[in-house]
């Protein structure tokens, strides 16, 4: 039952090998796991570098797969970097993650308090990388309250390629301006990154203004959960408030203490469907949007 309301769709929020954090999973095996369960593809995450490259390996092995190249804006890849997007559009990278954790915003939250618990990888790192003097000042994309001009050109950049905008870990004073800089210069398709994360904290409201304003909430599996600042009751309530047209199911997974990327999507559309939501409602968040954001 739960196998049809996964299949043809894509998860765009994953975290599988090589990556500079240990992963549970690598892309060959996620590749061979969503093929068996007849999901269509999955977005290739890293925090670290474009994945493209490696994306386009993968379908070279699964033609039958498709895998989906990506970009953090973090500073690796020189922070809020046009050329960088230009370069990993030509690659084939479907999707542009605004910073994650550089962001000024998700800087703040790691190093003011430790309330996440058990870290998350990347928080780990950059953890690390601040005792030892390493890290740089948070990455912003405005400048009194505007966007900035680099901010400016990759969305121009993303527009002129159809790519996919993600908001990343950005922080609901950046979140508004970016949408709508998105929307007056033609990208048309964005996606709130998990929403309900703690260093983020759409409230239901918000999120249904931002999807008034064109906006996908990106529901993930892998931040339900108290610690990350949601549970299933109140994720329910906020997936009906925005609807269900307006919402996309990702699992972000992979980490090595986590279900596998597919079991925790499984596992995603099984409380739905037992907690009120149609197979319609349920396809169209698995499927119907997540295929327009990669193929429309």
């Amino acid at each position: 039952m739960y196998a049809e309301l996964l299949e043809g769709a894509y998860d765009l929020h994953v975290h599988t090998g090589p990556d500079v954090n240990e992963r549970k999973l690598d892309d060959l095996e996620m590749a061979e796991r969503i093929q068996r369960i007849g999901m269509k593809g999955f977005g290739i995450k890293s925090h670290y570098f474009c994945t493209a490259e490696r994306a386009r390996l993968v379908k070279k092995l699964y033609p039958d797969v498709h895998p989906i190249g990506a970009i953090a804006l973090n500073y690796p890849v020189g922070g809020i970097n046009p050329m960088a997007v230009e370069m990993a559009a030509r690659d084939g990278a479907k999707i542009v993650w605004m910073p994650t954790f550089d962001a000024a915003n998700e800087l703040r939250y790691l190093l003011a308090q430790d309330s996440y618990g058990e870290l998350p990888p990347w928080a780990k790192v950059q953890l690390e990388l601040s005792q030892q003097g390493k890290t740089k000042a948070g990455i912003t994309i405005l400048a009194d309250g505007e966007l900035t001009e680099a901010a400016q050109e990759v969305l121009a950049i993303i527009a002129q390629h159809d790519l996919i905008l993600a908001t990343g870990h950005l922080g609901k004073d950046e979140i508004y301006p970016l949408v709508r800089a998105a929307r007056n210069q033609g990208v048309k398709k964005v996606v709130v990154t998990h929403p309900t994360f703690s260093s983020v904290s759409l409230s239901k409201a918000e999120q249904k203004e931002l999807a008034d304003l064109g906006a996908y909430m990106e529901q993930c599996f892998g931040v339900i959960t108290p610690t990350y600042g949601t549970d299933w009751d109140e994720l329910f309530e906020m997936i009906r408030f925005v609807g269900p047209e307006r919402t996309i199911l990702s699992s972000d997974l992979g980490q090595v203490n986590n279900p596998y990327p597919d079991e925790g999507m499984a596992t995603f559309v099984a409380n739905l469907l037992n907690n009120g939501f149609s197979k319609e409602e349920i396809k169209r968040m698995t499927t119907v949007n997540t295929t327009f954001l990669v193929e429309g």
